[in-house]
């Protein structure tokens, strides 16, 4: 058994308005994500998420359909380009807690 302490990783940024604290296992990842208003998601993402919003409010568009996770709100989206999609925060700041296949 292993505890993951977040609080001791350092946060990274591949863009601007996302931030991540990351941990990888055998083949999976734990990430611990926050969006800003800011961010603007420049591609269509075709990975499987599996988590909750932690805090704040996330809108995913899946191509013309929009979904809405509130605080508290489980996140299942299935690998591969029939469920791409992009995030946004609509609240100023939304904070994930997310298990994906590992990068």
């Amino acid at each position: 058994m292993i505890a993951i302490e977040f609080e001791k990783l350092a946060w990274e940024t591949s863009l601007p308005g996302v931030r991540f604290k990351a941990y990888h296992r055998e083949g999976k990842q734990l990430r611990l994500v926050e969006f800003t208003r800011g961010f603007v998601e420049p591609h269509w993402c075709e990975k499987g998420h599996l988590g909750i919003v932690l805090l704040g409010e996330l809108e995913i568009d899946f191509k013309g359909q929009i979904v809405r996770y509130p605080e508290g709100a489980g996140i299942f989206i299935p690998s591969g380009p029939g469920y791409a999609h992009k995030g946004r925060s609509i609240t100023p700041v939304v904070r994930l807690f997310l298990v994906e296949e590992g990068a």
